[in-house]
């Protein structure tokens, strides 16, 4: 008697969507529940091993480069693979979700590259996950238009050699899907997002002349890439892909994975394409994993850690070395300022300041770096233009001066900077107003002439956690306890009420997000990501 069919991946209370049948079809749908079925099993045992390692973390205070791995480190024969033609010069790259309009926007932008965003630039409700999708499909095949319904501007694509590549990122390890399940488990999302993708646009985008390329996010360790690595081949080989065809550009936003860069190229090697610096992420992966070091660790404002801290240089002259050592592309980190239609004064103050990034970014020897709006692409564009010229990048730069120890990466009190008061308070405003958007179903929110994301609101709530548990003392003689964070938030959403007015209040989701801000920010149990409860409150 024949063994049964596998029980096939399952809709779970999701509305339907216009279309959604050109995303979800049943071939699409198995190579889904193929990819769980295969791969599910280790992503478990994967995110059981950083809790074993947090753990380590809490006992010694400290991390190292792995001594397993030293031979990988010091073979200096092995090269990633060489980079595809479209993937070569990637000077400027912009960020952002998948909607509609971001769409046709950063493919226009002038960037080289556009990341296409479904993990902390997209609230993930099945709206964004399925319509994100198509929208992409859309693209590659030229069916993808947008007038906005406010001003009646219309938005078309230009031609296709104008047009930025897409480098799609895909939700993280430690993320599921609620409305698609196997077995009656959930499947991660970031099987889901890369599945759906590749499965749709890998041919197309090869007959385009480019490929299926992707960022993979909050990466933790050299075994976290295997996986991937694995799910690439594995994909190629049910597709009927040639091995190689994709190309991966990890992010180096964990402070573990820092220790393990060259580890994580040499797994994905025949995929790599590169490695870059997130800012936001790292800095709360710091104060996840080193919240109970001490004063030591205890990160002053956010907007006081710029990159040219030294544990932050640390990270990044390091990223630059590792991969031009190995034949990567090096790309530097987000310029966030999102310029005002109304204030030309803080343009010219903020422009600058960008350029200044840009400049330090090209002259260190990175290959290109992020934008999140196409008003600063330009900017970038004029900074890496400078150092470049024609070449597509500067790979040939091998940065052997650098020479950075496994302290410098954690060297977190070599800053003069400390918490102030003013920053827990903008900790709280732009935690509330930022998870207020994302239950709203945005992922990518302006907030102060700043576009935040998911990785921002992680950090706010962080550091409020950080700062009570080592019972900081601010300037104006106030500690830092749960009754302040308290009183701050409670002025906080009393500022919004009147700011907005109660309608506009009451429609919004701001109690919901005050609570829960509170909730990740108090809980005597840090919770490993703000998304993880968010979510359950997410609806659609």
């Amino acid at each position: 008697m024949s063994a049964p069919a596998p029980s096939p991946l399952a809709i779970v209370d999701a509305e339907p969507l216009p279309r959604q049948e050109e995303v979800l079809t049943e071939e699409a749908l198995a190579f889904v529940a193929a990819l769980h079925r295969r791969f599910t099993p280790r992503r478990d045992e994967l995110l059981a091993r950083r809790a074993e390692r947090r753990a380590e973390i809490a006992r010694t205070s400290t991390l190292d480069f792995l001594p397993e791995t030293a031979a990988i480190r010091a073979d200096d024969s092995w090269r990633v693979a060489p980079s595809p033609a479209a993937l070569e010069d990637r000077r400027v790259e912009i960020t952002g979700p998948t909607d509609r309009k971001m769409t046709v926007n950063a493919l226009n932008s002038g960037a080289r590259v556009w990341l296409a965003d479904f993990e902390d630039a997209s609230a993930p409700t099945w709206e964004n996950v399925i319509l994100g999708q198509l929208n992409l499909t859309d693209a590659y095949t030229r069916r993808i238009d947008f007038t906005d319904p406010v001003s009646g501007k219309s938005y078309a694509l230009k031609d296709a050699g104008e047009l930025a590549t897409v480098v799609m990122r895909p939700r993280g390890w430690h993320l599921n899907e609620r409305h698609l399940q196997v077995d009656g488990e959930e499947v991660p999302g970031a099987l889901v997002d890369f599945g759906l993708y590749f499965f749709h646009n890998a041919r197309r985008l090869l007959d385009l002349g480019k490929g299926p390329y992707f960022y993979l996010p909050k990466t933790e360790s050299h075994l976290e890439a295997r996986l991937w690595n694995d799910v690439f081949v594995f994909a190629q080989d049910h597709l009927g892909i040639p091995q190689g065809t994709i190309r991966a550009t990890v992010l180096i936003e964990t402070i573990t994975a820092a220790y393990e860069m060259e580890e994580i190229l040499y797994e994905l090697r025949d995929h790599a394409s590169g490695l870059n610096a997130g800012r936001w992420d790292y800095l709360f992966s710091i104060v996840k994993n080193f919240r109970d070091g001490g004063t030591r660790f205890v990160l002053p404002d956010r907007n006081a850690v710029t990159m040219t801290a030294p544990f932050m240089r640390a990270y990044t002259e390091l990223l630059v070395r590792t991969c031009h050592k190995r034949g990567a592309h090096a790309i530097g980190g987000m310029a966030a300022f999102i310029p005002s239609r109304r204030d030309a004064e803080v343009n010219k103050v903020a422009f600058e300041k960008v350029r200044a990034d840009k400049d330090r970014e090209a002259n260190d020897g990175f290959d290109g770096s992020w934008v999140a709006h196409p008003d600063l692409v330009p900017i970038a564009l004029e900074s890496f233009d400078r150092v470049l010229g024609e070449r597509p990048n500067q790979k040939d730069r091998l940065r052997e001066d650098v020479h950075v120890e496994a302290a410098d990466l954690i060297a977190v009190d070599s800053l003069d900077a400390k918490p102030t008061y003013p920053g827990l308070v903008n900790a709280v405003q732009v935690g509330i107003r930022y998870i207020e958007a994302w239950l709203r179903g945005l992922g990518a929110v302006a907030i102060f002439n700043l576009m935040e994301d998911a990785a921002t609101a992680e950090i706010s709530r962080s550091q409020i956690w950080q700062w009570i548990n080592a019972g900081v003392e601010f300037e104006n003689g106030l500690k830092a306890t749960p009754e302040l964070a308290r009183e701050v938030a409670a002025d906080e959403l009393a500022n919004i009420r009147a700011e907005l007015g109660e309608e506009a209040f009451a429609a919004g989701h701001w109690q919901q997000a005050h609570d829960l801000l509170l909730e990740v920010a108090l809980d005597e149990d840090y919770a490993d990501f703000l998304t993880l409860p968010a979510y359950r409150l997410l609806r659609g």
